[in-house]
């Protein structure tokens, strides 16, 4: 079974890639929701995330918006962050990986290769989109400012760099068609 990364960046259509490749019944691992349901279940990690951000870290459940302020403001406690739960949601797709039986699977993650979530995949697909493009589709889908959007890719790799370790990408940038480009790569890993 092939192991096949899916990354981009923020507002790249990485979840509209992976639908379509769930709709040709390819199994999909959603490495940031994992995370977010580590994040709201394992007692260990909401008290270590108490301790880096405070109570107001969980109202009823995890509170994303207070941690985002202070994670996006302060490299540090992103960091710690990241080093907390980046291992975990690496476990979990792994032992998720050992369980599927697929010509192949997708792993999607934002952070792939920040992650180290790379490491053990045949190949990774880049989703690419121009960043004006990218940032409007975030203002848009989770009503950010743009200042709040820049703020968050700032915190993820460039872009340009994140392609080129990519072993192919997809373009979605509303011009050229993406179910074609993700067909031709189905297609591909169905032969291998």
């Amino acid at each position: 079974m092939l192991k096949i990364g899916l990354t981009g960046g923020l507002g790249s259509g990485k979840t509209t890639v992976s639908k379509i490749f769930a709709s040709l019944g390819i199994p999909i691992f959603y490495a940031d929701d994992i995370a977010k349901k580590i994040m709201n279940e394992d007692e260990v990690v909401k008290q270590e995330i108490i301790n880096l951000f405070g109570k107001e870290a969980y109202a009823v459940t995890l509170n994303r918006k207070h941690i985002a302020e202070v994670a996006f403001n302060d490299a540090f406690k992103l960091e710690q962050l990241n080093a907390l739960i980046h291992p975990l949601t690496i476990k979990a797709a792994n032992e998720w990986i050992q369980k599927q039986d697929a010509p192949y699977i997708i792993k999607e993650a934002a952070l792939m290769f920040e992650a180290g979530a790379a490491a053990n995949l045949d190949y990774v697909i880049g989703v690419f989109a121009p960043q004006n493009l990218r940032i409007n589709r975030v203002m848009k889908r989770n009503h950010f400012t743009r200042d709040q959007v820049l703020e968050r890719m700032n915190n993820q790799m460039d872009e340009t760099i994140k392609m080129k370790l990519c072993d192919f990408v997809i373009i979605n940038d509303e011009q050229q068609a993406i179910l074609s480009q993700i067909l031709l790569l189905h297609k591909q890993f169905l032969g291998r």
